[in-house]
């Protein structure tokens, strides 16, 4: 326990409210006893907080000093004493206002302006921080100051602009002490500020090496890494850092960010989960949790996670566009649209916002303002190519094919590497009738991405209306691979067989063509019957949902689904050995094909 400073000081303006001798002489003897009483109390309370505190007993040390401030209120020790253990005690906020009146009344005091320095920056007050510091700097009676308080320097000049002058400061205590890890820890971070990552690097590693246990040595040499991109060695000292500090969130923040760098997306969300838990208030744990779940495709837990970022931070663009996207990405573009507003009316020149805004639009099927969002857009950021991409096809869907294609082909210039635009101009083309451009197109797109088969599909078509039938043939074969469930492309080669006089082709793949469009027809049947048991179950009208789901597993008979409805439903109606079975039959389906049942 650093010790307190305050004795003489205070004795000897104890002694000045003493009454002076020529008043004493006319002064009443009770007056003057009682003077004296108090002074005695003053010292009393004074000596038994110090002895207090000597033994980090701040109870007591805070429960004297107190009074004592109450007996000597005009005392500058008293309010510095009392200060000193509430900032020991974290009692912040009321350590200034005792340390600012003992500054007030005695501004000479270099251990009351160190310990005021010291809690305007717990306080994050860098401005008065830097002040109080400064004022020490031109004191010649100024303390010795430890590590601590030059790192709190070097935060208060960094904070106020004066980075060179923090660097000079950590310099200078480390010309004096050259082995002190967190000195090399500090500057290794004013270099990682300036993003001189070599130089923190360097300092961060000495720091380690001199403290192997200094985890926010480990913690800074990690985000160094990770500002570099270099995700396996961030996540490595990280790692550790979390290890040697498990409850600090802000460590385990960046593991998971690091995590989330590497691709390791299961992992950052167990560590975002586990600050979450530690630290249930954390805006910032809940919002790298969001972004994750959302990066990963898990939309619908990021959605309320989004929403308290958004209620703590209303005025953050981005924190409302992602939550915009989340809803938008869950089927809800409707209460999406107003969130996207907020964020406009924040960020009205914000390109990349006017084509999230288009696209809720877009999915409400609200062409025109999804137009005039892309639109404004493209004002913003005219070489933008998704915005051309969607504009093109906002407007094919409203039937506007001449204005859609220079958009489409506008987005294709612009990003020649991209399949989709081909794709839509290809579709376009031969809506128009417009076969050779079609077949470009279509050609570009399958070359740009082979598994797509629905573009082979139509490519094919587009090769029999050009009267290139082994084109189309082998276009349409290609198309059956990939889609091997679709009846369409059996359809368009039972067409161009025929027409080469091959009838048993021909007749085969019109078979081929029924029967998968049965299987779809089923399939259509299945998932109706099925939803509606769904509803039917949620109602609690439980014969009627055995009905359905009946119908669902006639329909499809390899579908689990409709079985786990069905036991629910027997399980609800008491019928606990057909429920059973149902389950069975399920858990077969689904360890036979996992990847169909839907």
């Amino acid at each position: 326990m650093r010790p307190l400073h305050a004795s003489a000081l205070l004795v000897c303006a104890c002694l000045a409210a003493l009454p002076s001798p020529a008043h004493t002489q006319s002064a009443t003897q009770a007056n003057t006893a009682a003077v004296k009483r108090n002074l005695r109390a003053a010292d009393a309370a004074f000596r038994l907080g110090s002895a207090a505190y000597a033994r980090n007993d701040l109870a007591t040390a805070h429960k004297e000093f107190a009074k004592l401030v109450q007996l000597e209120p005009q005392v500058a020790a008293a309010h510095s004493a009392l200060g000193t253990v509430l900032l020991a005690e974290g009692h912040i906020h009321q350590a200034v206002n005792e340390l600012e009146a003992a500054h007030t009344l005695d501004p000479s005091d270099d251990n009351t302006t160190l310990y005021l320095a010291m809690a305007y920056s717990q306080l994050r007050d860098y401005p008065n921080a830097a002040v109080m510091f400064n004022q020490l700097a031109d004191s010649k009676s100024a303390p010795a100051l430890t590590s601590p308080q030059v790192i709190a320097w070097a935060a208060a000049l960094t904070a106020t602009g004066h980075p060179d002058q923090a660097t000079t400061r950590i310099q200078s205590a480390l010309a004096a002490s050259p082995d002190d890890a967190a000195l090399h820890d500090a500057l290794g971070s004013l270099y990682a500020q300036q993003q001189q990552y070599d130089k923190a690097i360097a300092e961060f590693e000495r720091a380690i090496v001199l403290n192997p246990s200094l985890a926010s040595a480990h913690y800074h040499l990690g985000s160094a890494f990770f500002a570099q991109k270099d995700a396996n060695d961030a996540i490595s000292e990280l790692t550790k850092a979390t290890q040697l500090a498990p409850s600090n969130v802000d460590y385990l923040l960046q593991l998971g960010r690091a995590l989330r760098l590497a691709g390791q997306d299961d992992q950052a969300i167990t560590d975002f989960r586990r600050a979450t838990q530690l630290d249930p208030s954390s805006i910032d744990a809940k919002y790298e949790l969001a972004l994750t779940l959302q990066a990963q495709g898990d939309f619908a837990p990021s959605v309320p996670l989004f929403q308290q970022v958004v209620a703590a931070r209303p005025q953050d663009p981005e924190a409302l566009t992602n939550l915009g996207l989340a809803m938008v990405q869950t089927g809800d573009a409707r209460n999406a649209v107003p969130i996207y507003m907020h964020a406009l009316a924040l960020h009205p020149d914000d390109a990349t916002l006017r084509e999230d805004l288009g696209v809720a639009y877009l999915q409400e099927s609200d062409f025109v303002h999804a137009a005039e969002q892309f639109r404004a857009g493209l004002a913003i950021a005219p070489n933008d190519p998704a915005l051309h991409y969607d504009l093109g096809l906002v407007l094919k869907f409203m039937d506007k094919p001449t204005e859609a294609a220079p958009e489409l082909e506008a987005a294709q210039r612009l990003a020649p590497q991209l399949p989709d635009p081909p794709y839509t101009l290809g579709v376009l083309y031969m809506q128009l009738g417009q076969f050779d451009k079609s077949q470009t197109e279509f050609e570009k797109a399958v070359a740009l991405r082979p598994g797509n088969g629905t573009a082979w599909s139509l490519l094919g078509t587009v090769y029999k209306e050009n009267n290139e039938p082994d084109k189309a043939i082998a276009a349409l074969n290609k198309a059956i691979a990939l889609l091997p469930n679709q009846p369409s492309p059996h359809i368009t080669l039972a067409s161009i067989l025929a027409e080469q006089g091959d009838r048993a082709g021909a007749i085969a793949q019109r078979k081929l063509a029924a029967q998968l469009t049965q299987v779809a027809v089923s399939g259509q049947r299945a998932r109706f019957s099925y939803q509606s048991g769904q509803l039917l179950l949620q109602k609690g009208l439980l014969p009627q949902a055995v009905a359905q789901f009946q119908i669902a597993i006639q329909a499809d008979p390899s579908w689990a689904a409709p079985h786990l409805g069905l036991a629910d439903t027997y399980a609800r109606q008491g019928r606990s050995a057909e429920a059973a079975v149902e389950r069975a039959t399920a858990a077969k389906l689904t360890a036979s094909s996992p990847t169909t049942n839907r």
